[in-house]
């Protein structure tokens, strides 16, 4: 008797030690989608969420370097109550910013993450819907970043779906074998799978409160790259009702499209790299040996394949031929695509900018003087960004202005973030990356605390949160009705300005947009030597 009270107060205090077992609520009844039902689960916070929803057929065996096709019907219900594997990626290293160890990978990765709101929208009034694009240089990324995930925005009554699609060779390979199987086109199957997951949305997202007339699709530097191509996609049409794009457009020489037989040539270097005799035997290759030999073959992503991307964006916007629809896009402070090099002196950086701007020099140099080295670094900075980033942003602006009725909000991110001492990355230096490409995505989706997931590597303060908070009511009201807040005027060709966020706020002129024209040189280049996009 004594012996089994000792065991049973053992185990009564064993279990007072250990943490209280969290038991997961379900998200009501199940929706019921054009495949099957689906179950998802409540969070703490109240929001309901579905993660690890199919879009689409798994792109695996027959199906790779296909369209995506769509999902066989289930019986029973589907339990979205975990992540999908993240689409055939390189591995990244923990040490990195945003990427927080690894995810499971898998080609079987056409999956939505869905949250919305705790309670159901009241009747006729469906909740606003915007559906997120991830970057990563259309090679890496994911649906499931803890930085993209939706709770915040779904607590503020919007419903929001985390698109995942195919990078890297799997996503965007163009060879001749291909196009005679696609009809005429090959490539752009990562932005194939976008388009799919637009599609399910218009079919299912009501089942899920959401409004599909009312679906804004958003991304950040490929993720905005993609949203802009969408833009000019006749194949997306009907598919959303405003943008919003984060640092990266495909408008302009820098990441303009590649013509299909150049593209196609590239996927035979592919070929040929791994001596494949054909796409069936390309199609049995592992796809861990596939990007192992992608590394090191030149291959750009984006194709003028005539079917998604039919001609060079600028070229649409120029026609008016674009999805007109009302555009929120921006950049940061500090970001860029191409560097000048290393700056140690005023002297290093007029000979860089010599270099990289051979026939406007003398004029870059008059609009961004350095007379000390302090200023020769940070006009060396404004240069990197304005030549890639700035100019690129400025073009979609001026596109969408030209010839479209819809209105363009311009924004400028300037908040460097607050830093725990000491902290270290393998990518950047907090000492000097500023506001970093990417820095904003936090503040807009408000997940600042994704970054201190699995280490404290921010001090966010009282200022970071009401930042974040604003900026997530502006993209809020912005998916609402296309209009981000009364304080934040449209674009005007005559007075370009953008709405700052940062240690200070309001409308400034666009930084140096007189000056742009003078850095097209770089861009020039760069559309022969890409620029290694940095997410």
């Amino acid at each position: 008797m004594i012996r089994r009270l000792c065991v049973a107060l053992g185990a009564l205090a064993m279990a007072s030690a250990l943490p209280a077992q969290v038991v997961e609520q379900p998200a009501g009844d199940p929706v019921r989608t054009d495949a099957g039902l689906v179950a998802g689960k409540t969070l703490p916070s109240g929001v309901r969420t579905w993660l690890g929803v199919p879009f689409a057929a798994p792109p695996v065996r027959d199906l790779r370097w296909r369209d995506p096709q769509p999902r066989a019907a289930w019986t029973g219900v589907w339990n979205a109550d975990r992540p999908a594997p993240e689409c055939i990626q390189p591995l990244r290293g923990r040490g990195i910013n945003h990427y927080f160890g690894e995810e499971a990978t898998s080609e079987d990765c056409l999956y939505l993450n869905i949250w919305a709101p705790a309670a159901p929208p009241p009747a006729g009034k469906p909740y606003p819907v915007i559906a997120w694009i991830y970057g990563g240089g259309f090679n890496v990324g994911s649906a499931s970043m803890a930085n993209y995930a939706g709770e915040a925005l779904a607590a503020r009554n919007v419903v929001y779906v985390a698109i995942a699609y195919r990078v890297g060779p799997l996503g965007f390979l163009a060879h001749p074998d291909l196009t005679k199987e696609g009809g005429g086109g090959s490539g752009n199957y990562g932005l194939k799978d976008q388009i799919a997951a637009l599609h399910w949305v218009q079919r299912n997202v009501a089942g899920f409160g959401g409004d599909p007339a009312n679906v804004t699709i958003a991304g950040q530097s490929a993720g905005s790259m993609s949203v802009s191509l969408l833009q000019a996609s006749p194949a997306a049409k009907g598919l959303f009702h405003r943008v919003v794009g984060m640092s990266g457009s495909a408008l302009g020489e820098l990441m303009a499209p590649t013509p299909l037989a150049q593209a196609e040539a590239e996927g035979v270097a592919l070929q040929q790299a791994g001596g494949a005799a054909s796409i069936a035997a390309m199609r049995d290759m592992p796809a861990d040996r596939l990007m192992a030999l992608a590394a090191p073959v030149r291959r750009r992503p984006i194709v003028i394949d005539g079917q998604v991307v039919t001609e060079a964006p600028e070229a649409t916007f120029a026609a008016g031929r674009q999805n007109d629809v009302p555009a929120m896009i921006g950049f940061t402070k500090d970001e860029y695509f191409r560097s000048l090099g290393p700056i140690a002196s005023v002297a290093d950086y007029e000979k860089a900018v010599q270099a990289a701007f051979p026939t406007t020099a003398e004029r870059v140099l008059k609009a961004y003087p350095a007379r000390t080295i302090e200023e020769a670094r940070r006009a060396a900075r404004d240069v990197e960004r304005d030549s890639t980033l700035g100019l690129q942003m400025a073009q979609w602006a001026t596109a969408q202005s030209a010839k479209g009725k819809a209105a363009t909000y311009s924004y400028f991110f300037t908040r460097t973030h607050p830093y725990r001492p000491g902290v270290t990355f393998a990518d950047h230096d907090p000492a000097n990356v500023g506001a970093y490409h990417t820095a904003d995505v936090p503040y807009w989706l408000g997940t600042l605390d994704s970054l201190n997931l699995f280490r404290t590597t921010r001090d966010w303060t009282a200022a970071d949160r009401t930042l974040s908070t604003d900026m997530m009511d502006r993209l809020i009201a912005f998916a609402r009705d296309g209009r981000p807040g009364g304080d934040w005027p449209a674009w005007q060709a005559g007075r370009p300005q953008v709405h700052v966020f940062g240690d200070s706020g309001g409308m400034i002129d666009w930084p140096h947009i007189r000056d742009l024209p003078l850095l097209k040189d770089a861009a020039t280049a760069a559309a022969t030597d890409r620029p290694r996009i940095r997410d």
